[in-house]
């Protein structure tokens, strides 16, 4: 008999597995807070025997090498990858054997494309393939991108995205279990990933690369990649070198007066709450990453990198789960932290902006765009939009500025005068630039609705299509978000 076991890193929109018999076990690309792994293994009562990495990861801080070290499992890292400590280097077929009483064996299957030297591996059973752990190969009904590691190299890399998944539908039985490491929402899948559990066989049916001929999947794949977070950046070459343990002890405790001081020395000062808390009631100068949201991906996309920051949270046990999430990026040791009661935070009081819905922005008569300036003197609300560039391209509220949040840092100076309504696509993202722009002194409401209420509302919005047959039956009338 074997077990899988799926680790999930929500956050990261990322999976990790433990994989094995009754004496010892397989780990496939583990978070960097190697604690959770060994307890997995701990309730199994099994040795982690190998700890495999698919690929050098560009999207997070890998646990591989100290989960290696501290349980003295070998560390089986792919042949071409190019890194500066000792590992087992595994080529293309190479087996090791992970149980020999459950007759478990892991195989190597060269499957480059998400990097040029990405591998899979296969867990075979007595000799039957029974699962592939494909990494940032085949995800489900999509594949990692390709344009992660080099620009030069995206074009070769895409077409070798499509070899891979291909040999690896040709190569493997229908029923082969699907285990890949990203697509749950994360930055690193070339597009949605859907569904909890996949086969090969599924994959056949639903996956886009399985479907197409290489050219149209190819051009459609380099046409439909989104944005790279810029913390990216740090990721492959802190994974070659080699990351040092993580520590996640409590930071040291900010009274009011230090958070003054670091705000005033321009740190930044993250409020851990929700988003409604937020902004009913926090310190002047202080961000809003919700904990409980994507709050890894978005501080450290937006963070100069290597600031020093300061967490606020509700309890420490929020505060605990934060530094959990922000070591996985990089984010290694907060400056301090505070937590209980925002009154307790501040010396002077605390501030506040409001909240609305779409609805409430139809409401006001100045809201839209062929609204008469003579009836409503001074300019009209500016509406922001911070979505990204796919998700604009979709559909935008008439007469809207676009910035995407990860551009705002350094692009606030271009939102025009005026109150400020934030949205996104559901509140999380908006309530991060609204905190950014209330920051600086701005006026602004965030608005904590869903998108799609913004037609339902009344206001006017536009598509590529709908611009099309506008243009057509009155040019003159043609507006541009």
């Amino acid at each position: 008999m074997f077990f899988i076991d799926t680790l999930d890193i929500a956050g990261l929109g990322n999976r990790s597995y433990l994989a094995g018999g009754e004496r010892s076990a397989l780990v496939v690309d583990p978070p960097r807070d190697i604690d959770q792994v060994i307890a997995a293994a701990a309730r199994r009562g099994v040795r982690i025997a190998y700890v495999a990495e698919t690929h050098v990861h560009n999207d997070y801080v890998t646990g591989g090498l100290e989960l290696a070290r501290v349980t003295g499992a070998a560390y089986l890292v792919p042949a071409g990858a190019r890194v500066s400590y000792e590992r087992v280097a595994v080529w293309d077929g190479d087996r090791v054997e992970v149980d020999s009483g459950a007759g478990l064996v892991v195989r190597a299957l060269a499957t480059p494309g998400h990097t040029p030297h990405h591998t899979a591996y296969v867990l075979e059973e007595n000799g039957a393939v029974v699962a592939a752990f494909t990494g940032g190969s085949l995800l489900t009904g999509t594949v990692g991108r390709p344009d992660l590691v080099e620009p030069r190299l995206t074009g070769r890399l895409a077409r070798d995205q499509y070899a891979s998944a291909h040999r690896l539908a040709r190569e493997l039985p229908d029923e082969t279990a699907v285990l890949p490491t990203h697509g749950f929402g994360s930055f690193c899948s070339s597009g949605r990933a859907d569904g909890e559990v996949s086969t090969i066989g599924e994959e056949k049916v639903c996956n886009e690369v399985l479907l197409r001929d290489v050219d149209t999947f190819v051009a459609d794949l380099l046409a439909g990649l989104d944005d790279v977070p810029a913390y990216y950046t740090h990721m492959g070459p802190a994974n070659a070198t080699g990351p040092a343990p993580v520590d996640l002890t409590p930071p040291a405790a900010a009274d009011a007066e230090e958070i003054a001081a670091r705000l005033a020395a321009g740190e930044w000062v993250i409020d851990l709450r929700n988003r409604v808390a937020f902004a009913e009631g926090h310190v002047a100068g202080s961000l809003n990453f919700e904990a409980e949201g994507q709050l890894a991906t978005y501080l450290a996309w937006l963070i100069p990198w290597g600031k020093p920051v300061t967490l606020l949270a509700a309890s420490p046990e929020q505060l605990a789960t934060a530094q959990r999430e922000l070591v996985r990026v990089g984010i290694d040791r907060p400056a301090a932290a505070a937590t209980g009661e925002p009154e307790g935070w501040v010396t002077d009081g605390l501030v506040s902006f409001p909240r609305a819905t779409f609805a409430d922005l139809a409401a006001r008569p100045d809201a839209h765009s062929d609204a008469d300036p003579s009836r409503h003197p001074g300019p009209r609300p500016v509406v922001l939009d911070v979505r990204r560039d796919s998700e604009r391209a979709a559909a935008f509220i008439d007469g809207s500025v676009h910035i995407p949040l990860h551009t705002l840092p350094r692009r606030l100076r271009e939102v025009p005068e005026g109150q400020v309504w934030v949205h996104c696509a559901g509140g999380m993202r908006a309530a991060i630039a609204a905190s950014l722009l209330h920051a600086v002194g701005r006026e602004v409401v965030a608005i904590d609705d869903g998108f799609d209420a913004a037609e339902r509302a009344g206001l006017v919005v536009r598509t590529h299509a709908r611009d099309e047959v506008t243009e057509q039956a009155a040019p003159a009338t043609r507006t541009h978000g």
